[in-house]
């Protein structure tokens, strides 16, 4: 059975610290339907062509507070729509992180700040927390707790309170 915690891809790098949810998603996207967000995925960043680039997989990494802003949803949303498997940060902001689990975007604590750089392939297991570089080095994140990981395994927190209705029988519209 496929590990759906375990992912591995290529590095998009964003060393600075406080990407916020305008980098993510700027507000003149927020009036997109939710399958055109992954369109607009970082255009405030940086790398303003992400959403262009970015391949099915690939892991955001970034450094300390990324996500903070707004609470909007769509930023999350937009990056996983846009393919991102995965962001590992130093520290997210609470509510950026609340949301993207909640979505099913897998998130994770971990210092790769001047570890890794832009196409670099590295594994994170959010089973361990521990990240993978290409030389084979191992950098310890932070393992999310069982409660982050069943929510993640399910795809996100409204199938996973589904699949538990339907075990109890449950509704689940």
């Amino acid at each position: 059975m496929e590990n759906k915690l375990v992912f591995r891809g290529r590095v998009w790098y964003f060393g600075e610290d406080i990407i916020d949810t305008d980098q993510i998603l700027p507000g003149y996207a927020m009036t997109c339907d939710r399958e055109q967000l992954k369109e607009y995925a970082l255009a405030g960043s940086k790398m303003p062509d992400f959403a262009k680039r970015v391949q099915p997989g690939d892991i955001v990494v970034a450094g300390k507070n990324f996500g903070a802003g707004s609470s909007r949803e769509q930023a999350p949303v937009a990056l996983q729509g846009a393919g991102v498997g995965a962001v590992v940060a130093v520290s997210f902001a609470r509510i950026f992180r609340r949301n993207a689990i909640n979505i099913g975007l897998p998130v994770l604590y971990a210092d790769l700040i001047g570890k890794v750089k832009n196409g670099d392939e590295i594994t994170v297991d959010f089973n361990t927390g521990e990240i993978t570089l290409p030389d084979g080095q191992i950098v310890a994140g932070q393992q999310p707790g069982e409660s982050v990981q069943s929510i993640l395994v399910a795809g996100g927190l409204i199938p996973k309170v589904r699949q538990q209705l339907k075990r109890k029988g449950g509704e689940t519209k």
